[in-house]
């Protein structure tokens, strides 16, 4: 249950106890329970047979993340000796063995070693133990801040900045590309300046470009500073054909450092179909890791650009290659593939030929800035049931799609109930109760973009939640069923908690039906309930009652009345398994009698069930 990310995971325990609770956690086929030969009777487990301490040297270099259940002394004994960086550590996570406890010892930020102690606590139930500076702060950690958007870190002194944030000095910001939706989450008392301040102790740059602190050869010294790079620059390249990698990335090079630009703002290359076999250029994009993307002759040639030329389309059928490759790429990167250059052309075409002579060819070079940073993840959509409201009835692995999210979308109140296991680097998207499809078009747009986003409804998200409204709109869009990749996970119905509550009314055929003609004309719904009646359905009413629409319950009641008895005992249950739950047993003639909100489910018997005390029972077979 817990995400690939971390993958490969080594779990490691020395005694029964330690190899049972890691067991629970080990579920990954690409993760391994490791144990000595003592313990050989583990099922599931790889056998060590050197030293732990070598056996550990051995698995370094080649796992995410390590997980122990050991003595936190004996770990770090066994670790020492490997540490070498706190940019290039594996996570380190320890747990105690009466799952109390999940340590994040090492790694905490760019391991993840805090994110992934969360996790397993959200499993175990357990109390994750986070000691980073900015975790007591309730701050995002400023060296994994722009991680989640797919930014790259810069050049700068990354360990004073971070220390500055620690001391709750004033850092100022200076956002020039990027989304700003990290700021969102802030805590209302944080150190970050988004203007220019007197108190300034450091600086972070979001850019595009690469800054460095000014030279002072006496105090005082300039502020620490440090540069985050979001993914906006599209670099459009034509070539001739045969034009080597090392050309075109000298070319690219020469651009980037002609123009003060940042290598690690590129969000990929874009050039012309027919070039989509060059070579050098598909070599270059596997070197460095870039996508490539191509257009036709046709979506080119609709482009404006600054230098078109006539030789250009003669030659290939379009007046320009690298400016309208380029714009084209950031248009789309930014939800809008038209070929109107809302893009910005940050440097028009560039033409390079070596002056080695022993490389042949020629490129050129024009860089377009997209509006929003490319991400490079395949975005996933988590359709979560949170059960009644009370965490210990949110399944664990509910719990966990949600922990693990980058961002978390639902109606407020629901948001407010999970909130212990929210995380504070999360983007989160409270909309009010009528906001349905504003909230599956916003989770849809983001996991588009490359998040991984938890859309949250209560009881089960398949039950009059908002996985049908997300299904819906995702097949309306044309998905192809993979990007974004979409996984639900369920929750304790609504009628399933009220019935829990109250006995057993729903052991025989039950249906449910909603009383909200919001999204269903009210003659459906009076159809279903007719036929409910009728078929003598233990039936659960959803969505009774709100402030503007209190008419739908009284004539539910009146179709019920015509097939069952006056005394059929009914249950309404509101805010089940909450701190304000309320609970009454009575009948379906005095039904109108109890306050009835949109909080509230109702559960009416059918022909056999019968009230006992505070109980409402249905028997398992028909009465004869």
């Amino acid at each position: 249950m817990l995400p690939t990310e971390f993958s490969p995971i080594a779990f490691i325990a020395t005694t029964p106890t330690g190899a049972k609770k890691l067991q629970t956690l080990c579920q990954n086929q690409d993760n391994a329970l490791w144990v000595p030969e003592s313990l050989s009777e583990v099922s599931n487990a790889k056998i060590y047979k050197d030293s732990l301490k070598n056996h550990l040297a051995k698995l370094w270099e080649t796992h995410q993340a390590f997980v122990f259940c050991l003595a936190t002394g004996a770990v770090v004994r066994l670790i020492s000796d490997l540490l070498k960086s706190k940019s290039t550590d594996p996570a380190v996570v320890v747990i105690d063995e009466t799952g109390k406890f999940v340590i994040s010892l090492c790694g905490g930020h760019q391991g993840g070693a805090d994110k992934l102690a969360n996790l397993i606590a959200v499993q175990l139930g357990a109390t994750p133990v986070l000691t980073g500076a900015s975790n007591g702060l309730e701050l995002p950690a400023v060296d994994i801040l722009g991680v989640t958007f797919g930014w790259c870190r810069g050049e700068g002194d990354w360990n004073a900045v971070c220390a500055a944030v620690a001391r709750g000095e004033d850092v100022e910001v200076i956002q020039e590309v990027g989304s700003t939706l990290w700021q969102n989450n802030l805590p209302k008392l944080h150190p970050f300046k988004f203007n220019e301040s007197p108190t300034t102790k450091a600086k972070i740059f979001i850019s595009h470009k690469q800054y460095s602190p000014p030279l002072s050869p006496s105090p005082p010294l300039p502020l620490p500073l440090i540069n985050w790079h979001p993914r906006v620059l599209w670099v459009g390249i034509g070539c001739e054909r045969g034009t080597s990698k090392q050309v075109i990335a000298d070319a690219i090079d020469k651009v980037f450092l002609e123009n003060q630009l940042a290598l690690s703002a590129i969000a990929g290359i874009a050039t012309i179909d027919i070039k989509s076999d060059e070579v050098g250029l598909l070599e270059l994009c596997r070197e460095r890791n870039l996508p490539i993307i191509t257009f036709s002759s046709k979506i080119l040639s609709t482009v404006t650009v600054p230098n078109p030329s006539q030789v250009v389309e003669k030659e290939v059928g379009t007046a320009s290659v690298a400016e309208a490759a380029a714009i084209v790429a950031a248009n789309q990167q930014s939800d809008n593939a038209s070929s109107q250059n809302i893009a910005s052309l940050q440097i028009s075409k560039q033409i390079y030929r070596p002056s080695n002579q022993n490389l042949t060819g020629a490129v050129t070079v024009a860089i377009a800035q997209s509006q929003k940073e490319y991400i490079g993840k395949v975005g996933q959509l988590l359709l979560v049931g949170t059960g009644p409201g009370n965490l210990e009835q949110m399944t664990p692995a509910a719990q966990t799609a949600v922990a693990s999210a980058d961002a978390v979308i639902g109606y407020s109140l629901y948001i407010d109930l999970i909130a212990p296991i929210l995380q504070k680097h999360q983007i989160v998207e409270a909309l009010p109760i009528t906001k349905e499809r504003d909230r599956a078009t916003r989770a849809i747009e983001l996991a588009n973009w490359g998040l991984t986003v938890a859309v949250i409804s209560s009881g089960d998200s398949g039950i009059y939640g908002m996985a049908g409204l997300v299904m819906e709109d995702l097949q309306a869009s044309g998905w192809d069923g993979k990007s974004p990749s979409v996984e639900v996970f369920p929750g304790v119905s609504a009628f399933q908690s009220a019935a829990a509550r109250v006995g057993t009314p729903l052991m025989h055929d039950f249906c449910a039906v909603s009383l909200s003609d919001l999204l269903t004309p009210w003659e459906v719904i009076v159809k279903r309930l007719q036929a409910a009646a009728a078929a003598d359905f233990v039936t659960a009413l959803y969505n009774p009652k709100s402030k503007t629409r209190t008419q739908q319950l009284t004539e539910a009641r009146e179709i019920f009345l015509k097939y069952r008895n006056p005394d059929t005992p009914v249950a309404v249950v509101r805010s089940v398994y909450r701190e304000d739950e309320q609970i009454t047993i009575t009948t379906l003639e005095k039904l109108l009698d109890v306050p009835v909100d949109m909080l509230t489910t109702i559960l009416i018997g059918n022909q056999s069930t019968r009230s006992y005390g505070e109980w409402m029972i249905t028997p398992r077979g028909y009465r004869k």
